[in-house]
C-alpha cells in the first residue's frame, strides 16, 4: 500500500508554530502519512487567493491525496467545515470558497459537514479549528476514514463558491479581468485564462498598454513589461528582471482588459 499523502496550504506562515502544531496532529493521528506543504504564505484571510494558489497545484499530485486547506477568516462563526471528495482526491477545508477553483478542475461528488466530534480533538478551540477540526480530519481521512462518517451529508451544489472569480466579456469582445495574486518575483498572475486571449491582443493595466503576448521573458529587453501565458495557465504581467507589482503600483484586485484584435 502506498503512503497516503496530506498537503497543507494556510495563511500561518512559518513565524509562529500554528503549522508545526498541525503538522503534529496529522501524525499523532496517521503516523504514515506523508506531509507536503503548497505554502503557508497566502496572504491573512486572503481567500481568493489561497483558492487561485491551491488550484495551481493539487492537479500535480497522486490520485487520493488529502488536500488540507485553512484560510479561515470566519473561524468559530457558523460558516460550515467540510470534506468534499473528488474523482482524484478529498479535500478538507472552511466552506468559504477556498476550494472554488480547485473544485472546478476536479468535480465533487461528495460532500460532508465535519460535525461528528469523535473526530475532532476532545478540546475545541474556537480559534484553531486548524489543529482541533480540519487536522484531525484530514488524518483519519488519509488513514482510510470513510468521509460519511466524519458528519452530515450536503448536496455539493451547496457549497460556497466565490463570486467574479472568472473575467467577464463585454459585449466588444473585451475580456474584463483582476490580478488574482502577486508571486515573490512580483509578476501579476490575473484571472484571464490563456485560452481566452490569442497572440495578437492588447492588455491595458494601471494606465499602461502591452500589445501582443510574449513566449518568454527574453522576448523583450531589461526592464520592459510584458504579457505571457504563465504556467498555470493564467495571462500574466511582469517587467524582465524587475517587478511588475512595484513597476505599476497595483496590488492583488487590479483591473485588467484584454481586447484581441
Amino acid at each position: 500500500m502506498s503512503r497516503p499523502i496530506v498537503t497543507l496550504t494556510t495563511d500561518f506562515g512559518t513565524a509562529d508554530a500554528y503549522v508545526g502544531t498541525m503538522k503534529g496532529v496529522l501524525l499523532g493521528l496517521c503516523p504514515q502519512a506523508g506531509l507536503i506543504d503548497i505554502t503557508h504564505e497566502v496572504r491573512p484571510q486572503a481567500v481568493r487567493q489561497a483558492a487561485y494558489l491551491l488550484s495551481t497545484a493539487t492537479p500535480f499530485f497522486p490520485p487520493g491525496t488529502v488536500h488540507l486547506a485553512v484560510v479561515d477568516p470566519g473561524v468559530g462563526s457558523a460558516r460550515r467545515a467540510v470534506a468534499v471528495q473528488t474523482g482524484r482526491a478529498t479535500f478538507v477545508a472552511p466552506d468559504n470558497g477556498v476550494l472554488t477553483l480547485a473544485l472546478a478542475h476536479d468535480p465533487p461528488r461528495l460532500a460532508v459537514t465535519l460535525t461528528n466530534p469523535d473526530y475532532h480533538l476532545p478540546q475545541v478551540s474556537a480559534t484553531f479549528h486548524g489543529r482541533d477540526v480540519f487536522a484531525p480530519a484530514a488524518a483519519h481521512l488519509a488513514c482510510g476514514t470513510d468521509p460519511r462518517d466524519l458528519g452530515e451529508q450536503i448536496p455539493v451544489s451547496r457549497l460556497v463558491r466565490l463570486p467574479s472569480l472568472e473575467p467577464r466579456r463585454r459585449p466588444d469582445g473585451t475580456w474584463q479581468g483582476e490580478v488574482l495574486h502577486i508571486d515573490r518575483f512580483g509578476n501579476l498572475v490575473t484571472n484571464v485564462q490563456g485560452t481566452m486571449p490569442n497572440t495578437q491582443c492588447t492588455v491595458e493595466i494601471a494606465g499602461q498598454c502591452i500589445t501582443n503576448l510574449s513566449q518568454t521573458f527574453a522576448d523583450v529587453a531589461s526592464g520592459d513589461l510584458l504579457a505571457y501565458v504563465g504556467s498555470s495557465g493564467y495571462l500574466e504581467i511582469a517587467v524582465r528582471e524587475g517587478s511588475a507589482a512595484a513597476h505599476l503600483g497595483v496590488d492583488v484586485g487590479a483591473p485588467i482588459e484584454v481586447r484581441a484584435w
